[in-house]
């Protein structure tokens, strides 16, 4: 088995040599096709000939000029490689990340119901390990392994403020309902690499897949479950996205899904400018992105 000796982080700019995986096919640039390429550490733009095909999941050495992205001038496959090593992973260690959860949780997850439905799932192991090695997308934001878990985080802090802020009449649900929304992607989306969707994400995506979670959470808890309680926490989980042609089944219609949106936007938003950050010098302009839909002078 190969053993990566050299990460992407640890590169300077000009000829390197270094061992990443396609993640997948971008564009084509002139006679040349722009990859998504990836390590453990993060991503980066390699460019090749267009002669030259490459799959997602392929391992590649590769050789070549590095600046902001790499220009690939020569490469060979790798067949024996620890998958670990080329999967991009959350910066911060993923238990510290949890414990801040459980902190925001300990705050404002204070009733008997919201405790239960809370420790159904944060409290059974199957789970915990899918949700700490969850992505929060494939490519739109939080795009690496507990990825999940930081933007779980994020958007908790992030509506917690904002219910503190504007006196929400129903915290606890808007706290809650942020933990739980995107639980639904521990199985919408493969995390073994190179990041996709699933078969059932595919068809059925995470709102759909994170309300049946919810549906079998009170049915195997079975306790007296308040339908106001129930029918809230659904409902945002429902319409977290805020909008049908955002993905949404329903529209936003209370005030906790409301705070529970813009959280949620916010910090799927900023997660991606980081990353542009990141692969952009400081004044001048980023590349365009689909997500954010302009280019951003950095």
């Amino acid at each position: 088995m190969s053993n990566k000796k050299i990460f992407l982080s640890e590169l300077k700019d000009g000829n390197i040599k270094v061992s990443l995986m396609v993640m997948k096919k971008l564009y084509k640039d002139g006679n040349k096709v722009v990859y998504l390429l990836s390590d453990k550490s993060g991503y980066i733009n390699g460019k090749v000939a267009q002669k030259i095909k490459l799959e997602p999941g392929q391992v590649i050495e590769i050789e070549g000029n590095k600046d902001y992205t790499i220009d690939i001038t020569n490469l060979k496959l790798i067949e024996n490689y620890e998958l670990e090593d080329y999967l991009v992973s959350v910066k911060r260690p993923i238990e510290d990340i949890m414990n801040d959860i459980e902190e925001l949780t300990k705050i404002y997850i204070t009733s008997p119901q919201g405790k239960m439905l809370n420790d159904y799932f944060f409290k059974d192991e199957k789970f915990l390990d899918k949700f700490k090695k969850g992505i929060g997308g494939v490519s739109m934001h939080h795009n690496y392994i507990g990825g999940l878990a930081e933007h779980t985080l994020n958007v908790m802090y992030l509506t917690s403020v904002l219910c503190d802020r504007y006196d929400c009449r129903h915290k606890e649900i808007g706290v809650l309902s942020a933990k739980l929304h995107d639980i639904g992607k521990i199985y919408e989306l493969d995390y073994n690499g190179p990041f996709k969707y699933t078969l059932e994400g595919e068809l059925e995506g995470h709102i759909v897949i994170g309300i049946q979670m919810i549906d079998r959470a009170i049915i195997d808890l079975d306790i007296p479950f308040s339908d106001d309680f129930i029918r809230r926490i659904k409902g945002c989980i429902v319409q977290h996205h805020g909008k049908l042609e955002y993905g949404s089944p329903k529209s936003c219609n209370m005030e906790e899904s409301f705070i529970l949106n813009y959280a949620d936007t916010v910090d799927a938003t900023m997660n991606k400018i980081e990353q542009l950050k990141e692969n952009t010098r400081e004044n001048t302009w980023s590349s365009y992105d689909r997500r954010i839909e302009t280019k951003l002078y950095l």
